[in-house]
C-alpha cells in the first residue's frame, strides 16, 4: 500500500460546510491513526482530471499507492481493510458492520437526501412534497432505526465504519431538528460526534474551507 492522499474541493459555499463527505474519510482516517495528506480539486472549474478520478464530478476520492476509489461507502471499506479500529477482524462483528455501512448509504440515507434538499431549499413547507419526504424518512427510516439505538452504544458491537457512515447521514437530519422526536438517535450523533476523532476530522474540513476564502480574498 502506498502514501494515503485523500483529494476534496478546494472551496465550497458556507451551507455544506461541515458536511462534504470528505469528512467521513478524514474521520476513518482519524480513528485508524493512518498518515494521510490532503489536495485539491477546483470547485467551480471541474476538469476532465476531475472526472477521471470521481466519474460525477463529485468530492472526495482517496489515493493509495496505485488506485484511486471513489464514493465515501466504498473508501471506508478499503481503509476497514488497513485498520481493525475501522473493521472488525471478528466475522460476526465484520458482517454486521458491512451490513449496518450498506443500511446506512442504501436505506437511510436515501430517504435523508430528498428531504434535506427541501430543508436546505427553504421549501419544506406544508405541501405533498414534503409530507411525502417526510413521512418516508419518518415512519419508513427513523421509527426502525430508534429502538436498535436505544439498545447498543454502537450498531455492530465496536465502534465501526458503520458508525461514521450512519452518524454522519444522521448529523444531517439533526442539522434541521429532524430528530427531535428520537431521543435515542439524537443521543447517537451526540456520542459519535464527541469522538476526537471527529472533533479533528470536523475542525481540518473547516479550516480547509477558511483557507479558501483567505486565498480568494
Amino acid at each position: 500500500m502506498g502514501e494515503l492522499i485523500l483529494t476534496t474541493f478546494d472551496w465550497v459555499p458556507e451551507m455544506p460546510r461541515g458536511y462534504v463527505r470528505d469528512l467521513r474519510v478524514r474521520w476513518a482516517l482519524e480513528e485508524a491513526g493512518l498518515p494521510y495528506r490532503v489536495e485539491s480539486t477546483p470547485f467551480e472549474d471541474r476538469n476532465p482530471e476531475h472526472f477521471a478520478s470521481q466519474p460525477f464530478g463529485q468530492a472526495p476520492w482517496l489515493t493509495d499507492g496505485d488506485l484511486s476509489i471513489f464514493e465515501s461507502g466504498a473508501i471506508l471499506l478499503h481503509l476497514g481493510e488497513r485498520s481493525e479500529a475501522l473493521l472488525p477482524a471478528d466475522p460476526r462483528h465484520r458482517s454486521d458492520t458491512k451490513e449496518w455501512l450498506f443500511a446506512a448509504l442504501n436505506s437511510v440515507e436515501m430517504a435523508v437526501l430528498p428531504w434535506s434538499l427541501l430543508m436546505f431549499s427553504g421549501e419544506a413547507e406544508d405541501t405533498s412534497a414534503s409530507k411525502l419526504f417526510d413521512g418516508f424518512l419518518k415512519v419508513h427510516r427513523l421509527q426502525h432505526l430508534e429502538p436498535i439505538l436505544a439498545g447498543r452504544e454502537w450498531l455492530a458491537g465496536p465502534f465501526s465504519i458503520a458508525d461514521i457512515l450512519m452518524a454522519d447521514v444522521l448529523r444531517l437530519v439533526d442539522r434541521f431538528d429532524g430528530l427531535a422526536d428520537y431521543p435515542a438517535s439524537k443521543a447517537y450523533v451526540v456520542r459519535a460526534t464527541a469522538r476526537a476523532a471527529f472533533v479533528k476530522a470536523h475542525a481540518d474540513q473547516m479550516a480547509h474551507f477558511e483557507a479558501a476564502d483567505a486565498a480568494r480574498g
